[in-house]
């Protein structure tokens, strides 16, 4: 019986979440997401957080961790800072955690040994590595 009342519970929130246009509803529960946002493609500290990730492929990607980025001032990406209180006119990094939650914010590229301690010290991660 609580397994269905709890299974109710999150088909109503990921209902809502979608209805309001939460581009990031599809991680969750699949995968902690890294949100890099930049007001354009030219932002130094964008190229910055993606070189740091690009050295670090095997971590990532032992912690389930996918990025997304909201460059610009298109739809999705104004969607994204919305739902993360995010302004347009700045860099941002945010850690998502598999719940959906931010976990971390920065003004500045989030070296990947920092996420990945802040992502190892969460009980789900915990779990996982236990496994």
């Amino acid at each position: 019986m609580r397994a269905m009342v709890v299974a109710a519970a999150l088909a109503m929130t990921g209902g809502a979440a979608m209805a309001e246009g939460n581009p990031l509803e599809r991680y969750v529960w699949q995968a902690r997401v890294l949100v890099v946002s930049a007001p354009d493609a030219g932002d130094a500290r964008l190229a910055a957080q993606r070189q740091a990730l690009a050295s670090a492929r095997t971590g990532v990607s032992e912690r389930d961790l996918v990025t997304v980025e909201a460059v610009g001032g298109d739809a999705e990406a104004m969607a994204i800072r919305k739902r993360l209180g995010l302004p347009a006119d700045a860099f941002r990094a945010v850690l998502v955690g598999k719940d959906g939650g931010a976990k971390l914010t920065s003004a500045e590229p989030i070296p990947p040994q920092r996420l990945f301690s802040t992502i190892d010290a969460m009980p789900m991660r915990k779990d996982e590595m236990r496994r």
